[in-house]
């Protein structure tokens, strides 16, 4: 009877959490609402991140981020109000409105700007995978 029992017990709990899981995963009303803006594999950092930085950055009308670009550290751009224009070396120009994210690879020369008459605000995710590298470097363009 012990045997039976704790088998019961073993089932249910796998039950409970198979169960807490799905719930979990499922959106319920009246909950949170997550919306998935952007999803992608790492690239050029060899896969491995160390460490991650979250920001917001605000552009006001007309302001434009200096070249630049992130010695191991790729880059997701979300922005959160207002519109956005990201150049990326070899790419070219990408508009992105409210709500849009795009990625930027480590390594790569890019900038950000504001070309809208309101300020935009972004929320900007660095993914790093060495540390000890500076964030940012200063890139000369002619």
């Amino acid at each position: 009877m012990t045997l039976v029992r704790r088998e019961l017990l073993q089932l249910a709990a796998t039950a409970a959490v198979a169960g807490i899981a799905h719930a979990a995963s499922a959106q319920t009303p009246g909950g949170p609402k997550l919306t998935q803006v952007l999803r992608k594999d790492l690239e050029r950092q060899g896969h491995v991140v160390q460490e991650s930085m979250v920001s917001v950055v605000e552009f006001g009308p007309g302001v434009a981020a200096p070249w630049h670009m992130h010695p191991g550290a790729q880059e997701i751009f979300y922005v959160m109000e207002g519109d956005a224009v990201v150049e990326m070396e070899g790419v070219g120009t990408t508009q992105l409105k409210t709500g849009e994210a795009y990625l930027i690879p480590a390594d790569v020369p890019h900038l950000a700007r504001n070309e809208g008459n309101v300020t935009a605000k972004a929320l900007v995710v660095h993914s790093r995978s060495a540390k000890e590298k500076p964030l940012v470097v200063a890139v000369a363009r002619s």
